[in-house]
């Protein structure tokens, strides 16, 4: 499977059949270009503009929104409805998370996580290989929170999403402190925004950057 980052909370997976999965399309104001493209499945975490632009969308596709079970394209998605703030909904509203069944891997994408879930939404989301998180705070759950739901759904791969980067015209805290947070994993700063991760190579307690650390740290 091919994990492409195009910034924020939006990442593009393609399985070994073809099959793609577009995730939380960022709106340009925010300050990333996302070209428009063809996806077979579009999974929306919540209606904020910094997630949901499907202008960008080319041809046929099944855009995803809210919580429940899918079958698309071979891609079992299973949505799990969680909180995008700590007052029950109060403030921001409800926000899914979304577990994609790929290549005999699940793969978690937490949009907007406002807050570490109860043990419930714990035992839907089950087994995760590799978990897609927000660290940048402010709207989201912070560095620390995240590495402790690491801690909590044990998948073998993390990738951190929704902080602050140079491109980013949003106020959030940056990528530093959770790399210090994660001090104890084996941490793959990547030279390009995209990754092909196996069965066979996800290895264990794994932290991958889509661009390089030391670019984003020269910046912020």
């Amino acid at each position: 499977m091919k994990i492409k980052w195009y910034g924020h909370s939006c990442f593009l997976l393609t399985d070994s059949n073809g099959s793609t999965v577009l995730t939380d399309p960022c709106d340009p104001s925010y300050g990333y270009e996302i070209p428009p493209m063809h996806a077979d499945i579009v999974t929306i975490s919540h209606e904020h503009n910094d997630h949901n632009n499907i202008s960008i969308l080319r041809g046929n596709t099944e855009i995803i929104r809210s919580p429940g079970e899918y079958n698309v394209k071979g891609i079992h998605i299973t949505g799990v409805e969680t909180l995008h703030d700590r007052s029950g909904g109060a403030l921001r509203g409800k926000n899914t998370m979304f577990i994609y069944d790929m290549d005999d891997m699940r793969i978690l994408h937490c949009g907007d996580l406002g807050m570490i879930p109860d043990e419930e939404t714990i035992a839907k989301v089950g087994h995760i290989d590799i978990m897609l998180v927000p660290i940048g705070a402010i709207y989201t759950i912070d560095d620390l929170e995240a590495r402790e739901l690491a801690n909590i759904l044990k998948p073998k791969v993390v990738i951190p999403m929704h902080y602050k980067t140079p491109k980013l015209k949003l106020e959030l805290c940056p990528l530093a402190p959770f790399i210090d947070a994660a001090k104890d994993c084996r941490i793959h700063n990547l030279n390009d925004c995209e990754a092909t991760i196996t069965k066979m190579s996800l290895g264990e307690d794994r932290v991958l950057i889509p661009v390089s650390y030391t670019h984003l740290r020269a910046h912020e």
